[in-house]
């Protein structure tokens, strides 16, 4: 596909410029909770909501390492520093950029090409590791059960929340891995979604009929396929991997836990993992950046019907969210800014390879 010339040669800045307009977007969506952050402050335990900053820390730790020893199974060894720094700039851009996670999948790939390392490499390290994070939150989610069915929250809704999670869950892992295990399934799923984005692009862009070339989108399945069952013939591996998944999805739950310790109270720790695995998965389809609006209603939701007072509830949940996003956000966009920057002149002619 030939590009045309003005954003061969402008596309950082037009990307600067779309990035931007999507994070004033996001600070204008939560203007709102800004305020309300800024006023419960008063009744908060400074020291508490401190603990924040080294759960943050510890889940940026667990996610650098799960890239470390995904991409060691398929044969890359990649510094602590280069993971980590990927690491923080993919939150900024999932954050920032309201696409369920494919706009973190694109940009992860770009970043990691490199000698021996190929945007389809990446994508399939990319895909597994969110892959190991929905497999080892099932473990949190069952001990969250747990804990509730010991402190007596344990009700209709609470059991049928659960189940629905977990189906959804365990039939998603299943059918990623029934796609990209089958050469065939994976050419005729991704080619078929390959063509109806091309139409839909069509329908705006009536002089390019195939904006995304099928012959080349075949080439990138055929190694996403080949990658993953490299992954796949090396499971014994996935052991760390998996430990760290689950770290990372600990260190976020504990995350929201020490803002109701802040707040002086000690609710049930299910109640809260229940609500972010609804709040994060109804996140995903929200048409604002960060799930915006639908994260903390369902959250605060969740919480209630679990026994949480809906006062306390509210305030912890905007408090969180909005002292986390600025964790998130603010070293995020330093470095993906800084990785624009260092990145190489585009090709002047065709679209760029893997």
């Amino acid at each position: 596909m030939t590009q045309h010339p003005f954003f061969r040669r402008n596309w950082k800045l037009l990307l600067n410029i779309i990035t931007i307009t999507a994070l004033a977007v996001l600070i204008f969506a939560i203007r709102g909770q800004l305020e309300a952050a800024f006023k419960n402050l008063v009744h908060v335990n400074a020291w508490f909501l401190l603990l924040m900053l080294p759960m943050q820390v510890l889940n940026y730790h667990a996610q650098t390492k799960l890239y470390q020893g995904l991409f060691a199974v398929v044969g890359n060894k990649l510094s602590y520093g280069k993971m980590l720094r990927a690491s923080v700039e993919l939150n900024f851009v999932n954050h920032v950029f309201p696409s369920g996670g494919v706009s973190g999948i694109s940009y992860f790939g770009v970043r990691m090409r490199g000698a021996n390392l190929t945007g389809s490499r990446a994508t399939v390290v990319q895909l597994m590791k969110l892959m190991l994070i929905f497999l080892s939150f099932e473990v949190l989610l069952v001990g969250g059960l747990l804990a509730m069915t010991v402190g007596n929250q344990v009700n209709n809704f609470v059991i049928l929340l659960s189940s629905s999670i977990t189906t959804l869950l365990v039939v998603g892992t299943l059918a990623f891995v029934g796609i990209l295990g089958s050469r065939q399934r994976i050419s005729a799923t991704l080619t078929f979604l390959t063509r109806m984005i091309n139409k839909l692009i069509h329908y705006f862009r009536p002089k390019y009929p195939e904006t995304i070339r099928i012959a080349k989108v075949r080439e990138v399945f055929e190694e996403l396929h080949t990658n993953y069952k490299t992954i796949e013939s090396r499971w014994r591996e996935l052991k760390w991997p998996f430990f760290w998944a689950f770290t990372a999805n600990l260190t976020e739950v504990l995350t929201i836990y020490v803002v109701y310790l802040a707040f002086g109270s000690v609710v049930n720790i299910g109640a809260v993992i229940l609500a972010y695995a609804v709040a994060n998965f109804a996140g995903l389809v929200s048409i604002l950046p960060g799930g915006i609006g639908i994260y903390e209603t369902l959250m605060t939701g969740v919480l209630v019907a679990s026994g949480v007072p809906a006062g306390l509830s509210i305030s912890v949940t905007v408090m969180y969210r909005v002292i986390n996003t600025f964790i998130q956000i603010v070293p995020g966009y330093v470095l993906y800014h800084g990785a624009l920057r260092q990145a190489p002149p585009r090709p002047q002619g065709g679209a760029e390879h893997s």
